[in-house]
């Protein structure tokens, strides 16, 4: 009847295998047809297989061949060595400014315990030098000193040798003092009277003396007789003239005391005659004795 009514949708005989896919659901119709949409799902093992060695290439291409491909072969052009080289110029500047400023990034990056460390050591070492400029000065002035009193000891043994030498008679003097004349007309002048008169001067303060042409020292001494005296065995004959240098004021009393020389020669018959003078020169000399035994025993 079926047949019959619809002539152009004729009824196809029903197969197991027809009948299974009639029985196939809705959604499983839809996931078969997800799956066909997916791009290689419905290839096999190999398909997948073949999709990821590209992929992995794709990725080593952007990364490490791809910055060889950029550096190697190199290609340097003209403006880019000029700018290279201009670099290494700045760089060396850069390092040679750095090693010179190396101390002060040290104290830079010192801490305040270390810094102030090294400004205690700043300040001894300071000190020490001011300690061995001092030092110096005082070597330097006690040189100095030294020189001053060098030289000075020299002029004051200049001045005790002149001393000396006229204290023995083997220098001339000059200065002020008195001349004695002592005149003996009738030749009662001893010689002990003379070796009184001196011994006078010298107790006054005499430092030099001469009498007549012959220089009287410390060993001095008179012999003969009235009339005919010998000063250290020279003859000397009246007038009795004594060059004294000292000091007159107290030389001249010291003959005019009472008692003293000049009333003893008065009473003689001879005149002594004081006369001051504000320049008097002993030129009588002795030459100069070394002595046989005696040595100096300064050092």
């Amino acid at each position: 009847m079926n047949s019959e009514e619809n002539p152009r949708n004729p009824q196809k005989p029903e197969t197991p295998e027809n009948a299974q896919h009639a029985e196939k659901p809705q959604g499983a119709e839809d996931a078969a047809g997800a799956a066909d949409a997916t791009p290689g799902a419905g290839a096999g093992p190999e398909g997948a297989a073949g999709d990821a060695p590209g992929q992995s290439g794709a990725q080593q291409l952007t990364g490490r061949q791809r910055l060889a491909a950029g550096l190697w072969p190199p290609r340097v052009t003209r403006a880019q060595l000029i700018v290279a080289v201009l670099l290494f110029g700045l760089g060396l500047g850069l390092a040679i400014q750095v090693r010179s400023n190396n101390d002060d990034s040290a104290l830079r990056g010192a801490r305040q315990e270390d810094l102030v460390r090294i400004l205690d050591e700043l300040d001894n070492r300071t000190q020490r030098l001011e300690d061995e400029k001092q030092r110096l000065d005082a070597q330097r002035t006690e040189l100095e000193t030294s020189s001053d009193q060098a030289e000075e000891a020299r002029k004051q043994t200049r001045e005790k040798e002149q001393q000396l030498g006229i204290l023995a008679g083997t220098v001339a003097a000059q200065g002020p003092g008195i001349t004695l004349t002592i005149r003996d007309i009738s030749g009662t002048v001893e010689p002990d009277m003379l070796l009184d008169a001196l011994q006078e001067l010298r107790a006054a303060g005499a430092e030099a003396i001469q009498i007549n042409d012959v220089r009287v020292v410390a060993d001095t001494y008179f012999s003969g007789a009235g009339g005919e005296v010998r000063v250290d065995g020279k003859a000397v004959s009246s007038p009795y003239v004594f060059k004294v240098i000292g000091k007159p004021q107290d030389l001249e009393p010291a003959l005019n005391i009472p008692g003293g020389v000049v009333q003893t020669l008065e009473k003689e018959q001879a005149t002594a005659t004081v006369t001051r003078a504000e320049k008097i020169i002993v030129n009588a000399l002795r030459p100069a004795k070394r002595p046989d035994y005696a040595r100096s025993s300064s050092r």
